[in-house]
């Protein structure tokens, strides 16, 4: 199935893999198995602090100080760890994204939403958006 198009020069929810391998029983390397990317297309680094990634139940997560430069993509995993250029860390201690259904949503420091991706199915453990 090929990957819905965006708009050229935006920045997008790229990849919710909303079911981590194993059996969901906790820990943080597999809390750490759920994972959004966010792409920038655009042609300029876009700072996220103040921007929100939330789910369908409003589990809420604001990127502090993040700097996601033109063409890069960084990997927002639920669990705890240090964050890097690359990949960002909510730090919880228990799961965010339903295996079954959810819908990711990224808005602006404003408030206006920049993108949303949903999935609907247990086949498969992600959804390119």
């Amino acid at each position: 199935m090929p990957a819905p198009a965006h708009a050229a020069g935006s920045l997008h929810l790229y990849q919710v893999y909303d079911h981590s391998p194993g059996s969901d029983r906790g820990g943080n390397t597999s809390v750490n198995g759920e994972y959004v990317q966010i792409r920038n297309t655009t042609g300029a680094a876009v700072n996220l602090r103040g921007w929100t990634l939330t789910d369908a139940a409003n589990h809420r997560y604001t990127f502090g100080s993040f700097t996601l430069d033109k063409g890069r993509t960084v990997t927002v995993r639920t669990g705890k760890g240090r964050n890097t250029s690359t990949t960002l860390y909510q730090g919880r201690a228990w799961y965010v994204w339903n295996n079954d259904k959810d819908a990711a949503t990224l808005k602006r420091a404003n408030g206006s939403r920049a993108d949303t991706c949903s999935y609907h199915s247990t086949r498969v453990d992600y959804k390119m958006c």
